[in-house]
């Protein structure tokens, strides 16, 4: 009688994984192409668009510490099956909202939502449960590889179905790209996982919290976080519309967003690879202040769209390499029991910062005409963060073990 299999595949979880990991983060990372189509179709201000990008930020962070805990009590297909319905509800919801309410409703809660149930977090669990301890890290570095690919590969797609379709058919296609999702969560259904099922701890999960938010290098890892989504959030969003009021082409700004995508691939596997032979705050502070010095020369140059192509290929080195070493710090101090929990408050602080960053964007621009000090303030946050990581102390804690009971 054949054994029954009990794990996926790497080579399963790693296809489907990615593939859903590109599809979500790569529709997400185009968002910033419909700030003036829709702003200029609905007479709204840069702000109303802007808010509704900072609630769904926002969303997706509250929404992805539940989410990784349903994933890893459910499955992760369930999860991500119904991350697809939202994020296509949501898509639909931001091309046929005709008020500022329910584009903050679809656009940011239905979509934060769904961007909670279908990226790292849920992926992340998947292989954890089912890869190897010594091909793990390497997994987990390809699914992060596929949320830089996919903004590579989506953002010019978005481009030209705007540009072909119009704003609003656009976004229906991508509502019926995000449903894509639902046929690969199918490959991702765990048979040994079962309702219920759960691992043994030695800490509660109130017990694990409170350790790591009165441990200080853990507020310093949630502060750092908070300054990268300040950074990537703003400029993921508001560079087309900036490089648009500076005289540039829309081709420019979509290819701006693409090259970034496109070198965090390297720079993601590069951090990884020197997490493994660096201490992780040096790698940290360094990210953040070469942002800051990045961020200040492309200020500081004529612009033109190859200083653009330049800023962004440098940018998108440094634009999610703070993921492995943030999570590996995480994972080094307290262990893996509550990594993934753990992992989401640091995650959350993040989407703090990029609900700060994309909303302030809007915000001064509307007030001042420009978005110089926002620029400025991103600059500002870039060397505080790196001072801020360089403190942080990566040896595991030392726990008192519990008194066994008589």
């Amino acid at each position: 009688m054949p054994r029954r299999r009990t794990q996926l595949s790497v080579q399963q979880i790693l296809i489907c994984g990615a593939a859903i990991v590109t599809l979500s983060m790569g529709i997400r990372h185009g968002f910033g192409l419909w700030l003036q189509p829709i702003t200029q179709a609905q007479d709204w201000s840069r702000e109303t668009f802007a808010l509704a990008l900072a609630i769904q930020n926002l969303v997706w962070g509250v929404a992805g510490i539940f989410a990784g805990m349903l994933a890893d009590r459910f499955g992760a297909f369930r999860v991500i099956v119904g991350g697809a319905l939202l994020y296509a509800a949501g898509l639909l919801g931001m091309a046929w909202s005709t008020s500022a309410l329910v584009f903050a409703l679809t656009t940011g809660v239905l979509i934060g939502m769904a961007q909670s149930a279908t990226t790292y977090a849920v992926v992340y669990g998947v292989i954890g449960r089912n890869v190897p301890a010594d091909k793990r890290s390497m997994a987990m570095g390809i699914a992060a590889a596929a949320g830089s690919f996919g903004q590579f590969l989506m953002v010019p797609t978005e481009g030209f179905l705007i540009s072909s379709l119009g704003w609003q058919q656009a976004l229906v296609a991508l509502a019926l790209a995000a449903l894509l999702m639902m046929p690969l969560a199918w490959w991702l259904r765990e048979p040994h996982l079962r309702a219920g099922a759960g691992h043994f701890r030695e800490q509660s999960i109130l017990h694990a919290l409170q350790e790591a938010l009165a441990y200080p290098s853990f507020r310093l890892l949630m502060a750092g976080y908070f300054v990268c989504g300040f950074q990537v959030v703003f400029i993921g969003v508001h560079m087309p519309s900036y490089l648009k009021d500076q005289g540039l082409s829309p081709q420019v700004a979509s290819y701006s967003l693409a090259l970034i995508g496109l070198f965090n691939v390297f720079g993601t596997y590069a951090s990884g690879w020197f997490g493994e032979r660096l201490q992780k705050r040096h790698i940290l502070a360094f990210i953040y202040l070469a942002r800051s010095v990045v961020i200040a020369i492309f200020l500081l140059v004529p612009l033109s769209p190859m200083s653009v192509y330049v800023f962004s290929a440098v940018m998108g080195v440094l634009w999610l390499s703070t993921v492995p070493p943030t999570n590996a710090a995480v994972a080094q101090i307290f262990g893996v029991a509550h990594l993934s929990m753990l992992s989401g408050f640091v995650f959350f602080s993040h989407q703090i910062g990029s609900f700060m960053g994309v909303w302030l964007g809007g915000y001064l621009f509307d007030r001042t005409g420009s978005y110089d000090i926002v620029w400025y303030i991103a600059i500002a946050l870039g060397v505080a963060a790196a001072l801020i990581n360089l403190p942080i102390k990566e040896t595991a804690i030392v726990r008192i073990p519990a008194p066994q009971a008589a």
